[in-house]
Order: C-alpha cells, then sequence, then structure tokens
C-alpha cells in the first residue's frame, strides 16, 4: 500500500509541473491554425483576380469575334473603310449600318470591360484587324513594363 500511496504522490507532483504547458501548446497550435488560414485567404483572393482577368478575355474574344462577324456580314462597306475605328473615336450619328454596328459594339465594349475600347482596320483587300482594348487594374494587373495598365486582344480575319 506505501508504493501504490507513493505512486499517487508522485503522479500528482508531476501534474502539478505541467499545469501550464498545455495552454502555451493551445497558444502555438492556434498560431498556426492562425497563419494557415491567411494564407488560404490570401490563396482566394489570387485566384478571383486571376478567374476576372479571364473572364475578362473571353468577354474580349467574344466581342472581337462578334466585330468580325458583323464585318463579313457587310462586306462592302468593311472593304470601303466605313468600319475604320480609331481608339477613342467614340460613337458615331447613325447613317449606315456600319455606323449602327460600331455604336452597338462599343456600348457592349463598355458594359461588358472596365474602361473597353476598341480598334478596327481593313484594308481593301479584305484583311481586317479588330482590337479590343481594356484596363486590367482592378485585376491587380500591370502590363510587363509596369506602366500601362491595359491590356489589348487583337484579331485578324479576312472578310
Amino acid at each position: 500500500m506505501r508504493i501504490s500511496h507513493r505512486m499517487k504522490t508522485l503522479t500528482l507532483k508531476y501534474k502539478s509541473k505541467q499545469s501550464g504547458l498545455s495552454l502555451l501548446e493551445i497558444l502555438i497550435a492556434v498560431l498556426v491554425l492562425s497563419i494557415g488560414l491567411l494564407g488560404l485567404a490570401a490563396l482566394h483572393a489570387t485566384s478571383l483576380k486571376a478567374n476576372h482577368g479571364a473572364y475578362h478575355k473571353s468577354q474580349a474574344t467574344f466581342l472581337a469575334y462578334d466585330m468580325a462577324d458583323r464585318l463579313r456580314a457587310n462586306r462592302p462597306q468593311a472593304i470601303n473603310g466605313s468600319y475604320n475605328l480609331a481608339l477613342a473615336d467614340g460613337t458615331r450619328t447613325v447613317n449606315t449600318l456600319a455606323d449602327a454596328d460600331i455604336n452597338d459594339w462599343l456600348g457592349n465594349l463598355g458594359t461588358f470591360l472596365p474602361s473597353g475600347d476598341g480598334i478596327i482596320t481593313c484594308t481593301a483587300a479584305g484583311v481586317c484587324t479588330v482590337t479590343v482594348q481594356w484596363d486590367i487594374q482592378r485585376e491587380g494587373g500591370t502590363a510587363l513594363d509596369q506602366t500601362v495598365t491595359t491590356q489589348s486582344f487583337v484579331f485578324q480575319t479576312s472578310v
């Protein structure tokens, strides 16, 4: 009986020395968990920006193909240069189908892309280049030279 009495005393003695150790382990575990959750939140934010950028690229592709289809549908005016458009030209007074197409296209660019704008150049040989440009600052991006915050999608086709 003495031995068991001593064992109980020793056990109680060790428990009293280790009473603060479990609290320290919990604090370290909470710290590691919070750092992991912050990393996960940063990863999620980065993936949202990348997804938003991919969405804009898809919209730019769709809008460039839309204008290419409009050019093919009205080939005589496209070859004539009626669809030619410079950057920041703005909408036109609607006199022809080309003017209506351009106004509609510019409206779509402004709706689906941030600061969306476009350039159209058609040659007499029937080769048209459609450029869609938009602002990528909201995506957290800049161009390679770190000064320009626009991205362009260029599409060339024969009408």
